[in-house]
């Protein structure tokens, strides 16, 4: 990933090696360093026909690429379509903008957080209140600095490498906030904090609620960005600190519906657990049901339908391995990483080796009649756009589009045009309709 340092943070702080390699595990984001690669082990086997490696679709897409923004742009991270048409977008460093019909991009809009860069966490997702054009309400995602740390782009020294001595340094704050950006769309105010724990995707449900994905929290249970080498039996440690979902209502209380009020020991928001990355989150127009995909270590990136109370398996369970190569969570009576086990969720889709997932849509627009119904993501490690072509719930095939580009595709979202936009790591905002 290209490193930018935006004149809003003051001063740099270093970067030790082993801070960096802790910043991109902790991310989902595999180092990029000499050692061990996916391809060098065995593929593991699905679970069922269909759950990896789709064809090709029969009748490759044509499409044709337009550069709205190039290099104007510092690690975009998400974007967001206002009703007077321009285009809202947040940067990893810490600054949200907005773009124009012409291309023209703000200066950092006014009263963002300042937040703590480390790795792919900073400054995340947005999304509009349904009412945005009356309330003018958004909802974002940030990793905060701990109390006494201000914001910057790395930490000012590197974590520690025992439990009790993470547990003891702070290292972050992942939060949710509500804010009402400016009628002149400078400025954030009334910004609020909504939950703390959660930090990656947002999605606004039917209902008005929030969903949330957040990030595997390894540095507060007794593992790594690889994961562990043994099973983790402890449920609380499971449910509260493994990657979940969250859901809130968008003043910050409970949902009733949520599946672990009644559990004491169990963070009240807490819908599902058990993911390791999730930077991909959308509902399905077709179904309603909400879907994830997640990164997984070296290999065992998934897809996911995320039902309430499900345990989606990780650390426990997975179709990758760690980063030295060893297999993840292996028991005495296995050698190789457990990929199925009772109580949690095969996932509908996986990839081995990795393609680092990130946005996720689901096209229902007119302009590209032959992709209605189909799933999009983001691909970091693929450098493309994915297109995922669907049967009812399972991926009947799979289409990697813009790979002569060689661009990290940050972010997909449908244009209220039909077409499809697209935010890459090197600053360049894209937009697609038909060859």
């Amino acid at each position: 990933m290209t490193k930018r340092y935006p004149s809003t943070f003051a001063g740099r702080l270093r970067v030790p090696g082993l801070a960096l390699a802790f910043a991109f595990a902790f991310a989902g984001v595999r180092p990029s360093i000499a050692g061990p690669k996916a391809t060098d082990y065995p593929a593991p086997k699905p679970a069922f026909a269909g759950q990896t490696r789709a064809p090709a679709p029969k009748t490759a897409s044509n499409v044709h690429v337009e550069v709205l923004v190039e290099g104007a742009l510092h690690n975009p991270w998400s974007l967001a379509f206002l009703p007077d048409g321009k285009l809202l977008v947040t940067e990893v460093f810490g600054a949200m903008r907005t773009i124009d019909k012409n291309g023209v991009v703000s200066a950092a809009i006014a009263g963002v957080p300042g937040v703590k860069a480390i790795g792919g966490l900073g400054l995340q997702d947005v999304a509009l209140d349904p009412d945005f054009v009356h309330n003018r309400t958004l909802y974002f995602t940030y990793f905060g600095p701990p109390p006494g740390e201000d914001p910057a782009i790395w930490p000012n020294e590197k974590p520690g490498s025992s439990l009790s001595e993470r547990r003891r340094k702070p290292f972050g704050i992942e939060i949710v906030a509500r804010a009402h950006l400016s009628d002149d769309d400078k400025r954030l105010e009334g910004v609020r904090t909504l939950l703390e724990g959660v930090e990656r995707r947002i999605v606004v449900a039917a209902d008005g609620t929030l969903f949330i994905a957040g990030s595997d929290r390894y540095r507060l249970y007794n593992s790594t960005g690889g994961g562990p080498d043994h099973e983790i039996n402890d449920a609380d440690v499971l449910r509260n600190l493994s990657g979940r979902v969250a859901h809130i209502n968008t003043d910050g209380t409970m949902p009733a519906d949520n599946p672990f009020l009644g559990e004491a020991t169990v963070s009240p928001d807490t819908w599902s657990y058990g993911h390791r990355d999730p930077e991909s989150l959308a509902l399905n127009p077709a179904t309603g049901e909400l879907w994830l995909a997640e990164h997984g270590p070296m290999g065992g990136d998934e897809v996911n339908i995320v039902h309430a109370g499900r345990n989606y398996g990780w650390p426990n369970v997975s179709y990758g391995r760690q980063y030295t190569g060893a297999p993840v969570a292996r028991t005495a009576a296995a050698k190789e990483g457990i990929t199925a086990k009772a109580g949690t969720e095969q996932p509908i889709y996986f990839w081995y080796p990795d393609v680092a997932p990130s946005g996720l849509m689901f096209y229902t627009g007119e302009l590209f009649p032959a992709w209605k119904g189909n799933a999009f993501l983001g691909s970091l490690g693929e450098n493309c756009l994915i297109r995922l072509v669907l049967d009812g719930n399972k991926v009947a095939a799979e289409e990697h589009l813009l790979q002569d580009r060689k661009q990290r595709v940050r972010d997909v979202r449908q244009g209220p045009d039909g077409a499809v936009y697209l935010l890459t790591d090197d600053g360049t905002l894209l937009r697609l309709t038909p060859g």
